[in-house]
């Protein structure tokens, strides 16, 4: 069964509540990263970072990232060795995301796309899958570029 990590800052808590219902509603366990969940003061730059951490960690194999334009949590999830997050705004963004770019995190901004919009691109992105052929090499050398930046770091994560 698909484990799908989703997370939130204050911007965007009422489009994460309604992605998480969504995928209840589909039967795909979510587990919930938000600041309001964590009990604390978590800012945007911690929910990405806790959440791409158990994305490269292997405890889920995609994640779901909402903040105001979905831009920082794209940038902050980036920052984890072997971790890829695109952010989505449209269907074909969504779709390519994962069969050309095989991102593991897609990010929404709660400001940039309304709610039926971002439900269709969740299912989007959750249905496609990677397709390696003439994408294979490219994702190969964004793996490879990233060993120049951490070397010690193995890029071997997710599906």
């Amino acid at each position: 069964m698909l484990k799908v990590a989703i997370g939130a800052d204050n911007a965007a808590t009422g489009l994460k509540n309604l992605v998480k219902e969504h995928l209840a509603q589909k039967g795909i366990d979510v587990v919930d990263f938000s600041h309001d969940i964590a009990g604390n003061e978590q800012i945007y730059p911690d929910v990405a970072f806790n959440l791409a951490t158990s994305i490269r960690e292997g405890t889920f194999e995609r994640g779901i990232l909402c903040c105001g334009t979905g831009i920082g949590m794209a940038i902050v999830a980036n920052k984890v060795p072997g971790v890829r997050a695109a952010q989505c705004h449209d269907v074909y963004s969504a779709e390519r995301a994962r069969k050309s770019n095989n991102a593991q995190i897609m990010t929404l901004g709660a400001r940039v796309v309304g709610n039926e919009l971002a439900l269709m691109l969740v299912d989007t992105w959750l249905n496609a899958e990677f397709e390696a052929g003439r994408s294979a090499p490219k994702v190969k050398r964004i793996e490879y570029y990233e060993t120049l930046i951490h070397p010690a770091s193995s890029t071997k994560v997710g599906k």
